[in-house]
């Protein structure tokens, strides 16, 4: 059994609230790089340029590549041999929160009610939380800051087996097209398939974690992943919407078990920036 002092979540949560909004992956700037190159529209390849200027000073200026710092989507993974210690974990993550976008000069977003008094609580707090249990005596830490923008564009349909695979691909192509340019494209396209309601956009949300373009392992979905990056970018939306091939950078496409009498489905849609970083304690 190994001790683990729930300060040092709330250090690796602080410490990845600033860089997921600072620093982009290696992954996504090639991919914006080689969309820049095989862009068709000149108006498109100008706004690509931004998008790339944009994150080069980001990082020179220690500046959040956007002015939406996002809700603090928190995905811990607990090694079944670890014991925490020193307090809660929950409020350990929101320290982590409340210091992150305090000393990373971070936009805060969160409002303590969702509907009537809309009351900004004033440090980006309460995070949101997912824990799993895992074996092994280590913590994996991932942060995704989500923007509001992106995730007004997202949606869940409870789908039944007889849509089958191009039901599901209509919906994706539906929703992006829908989505327009709202959610500042090139975007990426999370698709979460089966389980139940919340389950699907779960594992959309996470789906958006991978390596960008790493293919599914499950050949069929990467022949489904492929298609659909090829259908969106045929819709013409491109950069910023404003015309153009790359309006996806990619899709990824999650899967589990499902009921007999449904097919849930959930897109869960990320800006250009796909921002995440992770850290194994």
């Amino acid at each position: 059994m190994r001790e683990i002092d729930v300060s040092e979540v709330t250090k690796a949560v602080r410490d990845l609230c600033i860089s997921a909004n600072i620093y982009l992956g290696d992954d996504l700037k090639q991919s914006l790089k080689s969309a820049r190159e095989s862009e068709e529209s000149p108006l498109g390849r100008e706004i690509l340029d931004v998008i790339i200027d944009n994150y080069r000073i980001a990082e020179e200026k220690q500046m959040p590549t956007c002015q939406d710092t996002g809700v603090a989507v928190v995905f811990l993974e607990i090694g079944q041999d670890v014991h925490l210690v020193g307090g809660d974990l929950d409020e350990a993550v929101n320290e982590g929160v409340r210091q992150g976008y305090k000393e990373g000069y971070l936009r805060k977003s969160m409002v303590s009610d969702p509907v009537f008094d809309r009351k900004n609580t004033g440090d980006n707090t309460p995070a949101v939380v997912h824990t799993r249990i895992v074996p092994g005596e280590n913590i994996r830490v991932l942060v995704a800051p989500k923007g509001g923008g992106s995730e007004n564009m997202s949606e869940i349909r409870m789908l039944t087996a007889a849509h089958g695979i191009e039901g599901i691909k209509n919906f994706v192509i539906e929703r992006v097209r829908e989505a327009g340019a709202n959610p500042c494209p090139p975007i990426v396209v999370g698709v979460g398939i089966g389980g139940c309601f919340e389950k699907a956009a779960l594992l959309a949300k996470e789906s958006l974690m991978r390596p960008l373009g790493q293919p599914s392992e499950d050949p069929r979905f990467a022949a489904v992943e492929k298609e659909l990056v090829e259908k969106c970018n045929d819709l013409g939306i491109g950069p910023a919407g404003f015309g153009g091939r790359t309006t996806v950078l990619a899709v990824h496409i999650k899967t589990f078990p499902c009921h007999i009498a449904s097919m849930p489905v959930a897109v869960n849609i990320q800006c250009h920036a796909c921002r995440h970083g992770e850290k194994k304690i």
